[in-house]
């Protein structure tokens, strides 16, 4: 049976990408999401089941020593159905690249930046959704988007100095007093059910996002200030932005959607990612499951490297100021070698060119002429032009080019957004995209818990021996 990727396939795909798609058929299609699922599950269902009884003795590659020491970095042994990242090319969703996902997916009303609702289509279904289809999952997710008042009075209770990423996980995990995916498992169901109700707590989770993350921002650094109302008429991040108190400056706001659609899902062996497919895995439902992504999120080592790139640039700013060479720059990231630092926002687990994520986030600077003029965003683009070589001649980075963080908080900050801590709450809100989209698909394959095999390093050298 067709899959998802050939379900777009390059005909299609540049029929869109040329928008000679008549616009009747883009408008004809007036399902619902959940319709939409009801037609796409069972040709995958049927894919999987060909794969297991045709082709489940066919080797995709090897373990080797490296794969168990180092992390499983690189192993060929998971299944994610949203997206695939290529080392060269970079991610795709699928087949779509982001320039495409640019291209085709459709834009909030009066904006030009694809919505989290089309991505989260996409993700989903595999399909591009039509302009109506992606407003009125908008309309659903504004409509689910308050929170109930037990969990606004938990997280009013908690510390102004407890991590914001502590209280998002805390808020997320709280959600699950009202699961039906939970209630429905305990009365007992079908397992062909699984997903119909893991979906309706997925929408969920998505829609209290907003309002879970700008509640965390106005009590830590805004106390006092009072949150918006959900405006129905608003997209997810409009109405996040909103929330945060940045809803009159539309820029940001742009911003904000092309961000948080770029970091809706990077395949699925980044920890966020596999921590909510892992704990999935045992029947967890989908707040319990993204609680658990949200605390890998928070590690130094995955999000919270875009709060370090602006700290470092910011340090390299006050020391060599803002009107710098290009040998300026290429000192200051020598003395941070030397001094058995990394240079924050270079360097990734797969890519090995610069992150196309990155680009398209250079990009959406250099249109706005007040961010192509900003002295924080001019120095990311000077660094951008003499780090990879650097890195090169020190010869001790696989990938010497810029990911995503490279640039990601320095628009924030930009615009007055300057609470670095909270960046991850940012990407926390993001990554749902795509994680939710495994738990629904992970239910619907009825894939099983995840359980690999170790070995102690005594057993590995008995493995080696014979």
């Amino acid at each position: 049976m067709a899959s998802f990727s050939a379900m777009l396939t390059p005909a299609r795909c540049s029929r869109l990408l040329s928008k000679q798609l008549p616009s009747s058929r883009r408008l004809a299609s007036t399902q619902s999401l959940r319709e939409t699922l009801k037609e796409v599950i069972p040709r995958k269902q049927e894919q999987l089941k060909k794969l297991k009884l045709e082709h489940s003795q066919a080797v995709v590659g090897e373990v080797k020593v490296e794969h168990i020491l180092g992390g499983m970095r690189g192993l060929k042994a998971m299944l994610w159905e949203a997206s695939v990242l290529d080392p060269n090319e970079g991610i795709r969703f699928h087949g779509l690249s982001i320039p495409d996902c640019q291209k085709v997916l459709p834009s909030a009303p009066g904006g030009k930046e694809m919505t989290a609702e089309s991505m989260l289509w996409l993700l989903m279904t595999g399909q591009v959704p039509t302009v109506e289809q992606s407003r009125e999952l908008s309309r659903e997710l504004a409509e689910k988007g308050d929170l109930p008042a037990f969990v606004e009075e938990l997280l009013d209770s908690l510390p102004a100095n407890l991590h914001p990423m502590t209280q998002l996980g805390i808020g997320v995990a709280a959600l699950n007093r009202d699961s039906k995916f939970q209630a429905a498992y305990e009365k007992g169901m079908k397992k062909s059910e699984y997903w119909t109700y893991t979906l309706e707590d997925c929408i969920d989770l998505v829609a209290k996002l907003p309002a879970l993350a700008a509640r965390i921002y106005r009590n830590v650094y805004k106390p006092g200030t009072d949150l918006a109302p959900i405006d129905k008429n608003l997209d997810l991040v409009g109405n996040y932005s909103n929330l945060l108190g940045f809803g009159n400056n539309q820029t940001l706001t742009e911003y904000l959607r092309l961000y948080i659609a770029l970091h809706g899902d990077h395949e699925g062996g980044n920890a966020s990612a596999h921590t909510s497919h892992l704990v999935g895995s045992t029947l967890s439902d989908p707040y319990l499951s993204y609680s658990a992504a949200l605390y890998a999120l928070a590690g130094p080592l995955h999000g919270l490297a875009n709060q370090e790139v602006l700290r470092w640039q910011l340090a390299m700013q006050e020391e060599i100021g803002t009107n710098v060479s290009h040998d300026d720059i290429k000192a200051y990231l020598w003395r941070t070698l030397k001094g058995g630092q990394v240079v924050p926002g270079y360097g990734h687990g797969v890519l090995r060119k610069p992150d196309p994520r990155f680009i398209a986030l250079q990009e959406f600077c250099q249109s706005i002429p007040e961010l192509k003029q900003s002295s924080i965003i001019q120095l990311v683009n000077k660094t951008f032009e003499v780090a990879p070589d650097v890195l090169k001649e020190h010869g001790k980075t696989k990938n010497p080019y810029p990911n995503v963080d490279a640039t990601s908080g320095c628009v924030l900050y930009h615009y007055g957004l300057t609470e670095f801590k909270y960046y991850t709450v940012i990407f926390g809100v993001s990554r749902a995209l795509g994680a939710v989209t495994q738990l629904v698909w992970a239910r619907a394959l009825g894939l099983p818990i995840e359980r690999p095999k170790s070995y102690s390093m005594d057993a590995l050298e008995g493995l080696i021996k014979n």
